[in-house]
């Protein structure tokens, strides 16, 4: 019988194990929605929607089938897709080898961003231009472009680069510069870090049953200062009311009647002559060559004095307000 009595260790661990249980659920039920935190993998987020980055690549794909149709002589297909706001290094990672990249500054923005032709399209458009029909597919293999390659590729990049800045003229004013070019990526760091946020868009370019891809990447802090100019895109008859305002403004300024007064002179005296003065007195006064013109206090011209028609009248010699004469071209 002595044998079947618990000792007091078993006792208290009976005892404590149903509270041991109950924390250990409550503690895997707090862990259940807890993550883990890593500030430096944190991307940015960026909720509104660039509408006019969308037209901006609408006008460009346009513009740049019509300059590859005046390379090749054959009629391109180019769609624009659509737009990415990715950490860098993302972006990076899905370029083949080799890609022909293109670090340009978008003057008077700071940064640099990256045009990136793929090299389908590379071989495509030599192909193309030396009279090719594709049958004959060139492989990369890793390589770097030949001579005659990298020739096609600045002719792309020059017509490319007049696109993008004709695609922003209607938006904002923008200048692009050259760089330089790169084959690998880790030699175009456009961004201080991997995980910065970029701006990308991919454009499709097909020729018959062959495709290439085109890519512009813009990093955010670039675009950052234009972010309610992209977001909200300007209207097209903006233009047109402004200016049809500032006709009718201007036509109804000259209507408006106006007190004009001309000071001949100025006379300074005490107040006990005035009080002293009486019926008959003669004021002489200093005859000035020319008389100020004023409106409310305001000069407007300068004048002479004589007479028209037996009328006194003001000789108009200069206008001494240049609002007048902006008025007047309106």
């Amino acid at each position: 019988m002595a044998d079947s009595f618990l000792s007091q260790d078993e006792i208290d661990r009976l005892l404590n194990a149903d509270a041991d249980s109950n924390s250990d659920l409550q503690n895997n039920r707090s862990d259940a929605g807890i993550k883990p935190y890593d500030p430096h993998t944190q991307r940015r987020v960026i909720r509104e929607r660039l509408h006019s980055l969308e037209i901006i690549n609408e006008r460009f794909a346009r513009q740049f089938r019509m300059g590859l149709f005046n390379l090749l002589r054959r009629s391109p297909d180019i769609t624009a897709g659509n737009i990415k706001i990715q950490p860098y290094h993302e972006f990076a990672r899905n370029l083949p080898v080799p890609t022909n990249l293109n670090l340009l500054h978008l003057n008077p923005l700071r940064g640099t961003s990256l045009m990136a032709l793929s090299p389908g399209l590379v071989f495509m458009a030599v192909d193309n231009l030396f009279g090719g029909d594709g049958r004959f597919p060139t492989k990369a293999d890793g390589r770097e472009f030949t001579p005659t390659e990298q020739r096609v590729i600045h002719r792309m990049l020059s017509m490319a680069r007049e696109a993008y800045e004709f695609a922003w003229s209607s938006i904002y004013k923008i200048k692009t510069e050259y760089i330089r070019s790169e084959i690998q990526v880790k030699f175009t760091n456009i961004t201080s870090s991997p995980n910065d946020v970029v701006v990308t868009t991919p454009f499709s370019v097909e020729i018959g049953s062959h495709r290439g891809e085109f890519n512009i990447c813009i990093p955010f802090s670039t675009i950052e200062p234009l972010r309610e100019l992209l977001s909200n895109p300007p209207m097209d008859n903006s233009r047109q009311e402004d200016s049809q305002w500032r006709g009718l403004l201007a036509s109804q300024m000259r209507e408006t009647e106006l007190e004009l007064t001309a000071r001949f002179a100025d006379i300074g005296t005490r107040l006990s002559n005035v009080m002293q003065m009486k019926k008959g007195d003669v004021i002489t006064l200093d005859k000035q060559e020319f008389i100020e013109a004023s409106v409310g206090g305001v000069p407007v011209f300068t004048a002479k004095y004589g007479a028209v028609n037996n009328q006194y009248a003001l000789k108009v010699e200069q206008i001494m307000q240049p609002s007048l004469l902006s008025l007047n071209k309106e």
